[in-house]
């Protein structure tokens, strides 16, 4: 039987894992997260393709940072080459989000790029309760921040808003990108 290849194989052991040390079943996982549980079930098992979304709505029920399903296990001296990690799609926007580092244990922080183009806005769902924000716009325009509080910020500017509310991201200009800091209190 052929292994699934990473970043699945990371995801599927790290569902295992983060439901094993909840102490929730399958059925109850999947219920908290909203997805079906023969989704869930393909997740476990390597085979499945989740989006940002699906991954987010599985932190959350779960308690932890998307970082801890997404990331495999760290040494600790680290280099992260540019393209080598996984790019994950999200659902309806041109978006992709790109985990460089996981905090450290002992930590709750995770650092991204996050790849825009203009068109569909990005709307994200409240992460982790505590959970903050912070952006550096490294190249192009983008709309950002809380639904009800959207910002727009450009080349080298920084914005910090609670991630623990509906935002969302938009790009306002092609070849957008930011690098995101995500603290979890």
């Amino acid at each position: 039987m052929q292994q699934p290849a990473p970043p699945l194989a990371v995801i599927a052991a790290a569902l295992r894992r983060e439901r094993d040390r909840a102490g929730i079943s399958l059925t109850e996982l999947a219920r908290r997260a909203g997805l079906a549980k023969s989704t869930l079930s393909q997740l476990e098992s390597g085979s499945g393709n989740p989006s940002i979304e699906t991954l987010w709505a599985l932190g959350v029920a779960l308690g932890v940072p998307f970082s801890r399903l997404v990331e495999p296990p760290s040494s600790p001296v680290r280099v992260v080459r540019a393209g080598s990690s996984p790019r994950v799609r999200a659902e309806g926007a041109d978006f992709y989000g790109t985990l460089l580092t996981a905090g450290i244990p002992g930590t709750r922080r995770d650092v991204y790029v996050l790849e825009l183009e203009p068109g569909a806005r990005r709307d994200a769902d409240p992460h982790i309760p505590g959970s903050i924000e912070h952006l550096v716009v490294a190249a192009g325009r983008v709309r950002t921040g809380p639904v009800d509080e959207l910002v727009e910020v450009g080349p080298g500017d920084y914005v910090t808003f609670p991630g623990d509310v509906p935002h969302s991201y938009e790009a306002l200009e092609p070849g957008s990108w930011v690098i995101l800091v995500m603290e979890h209190r």
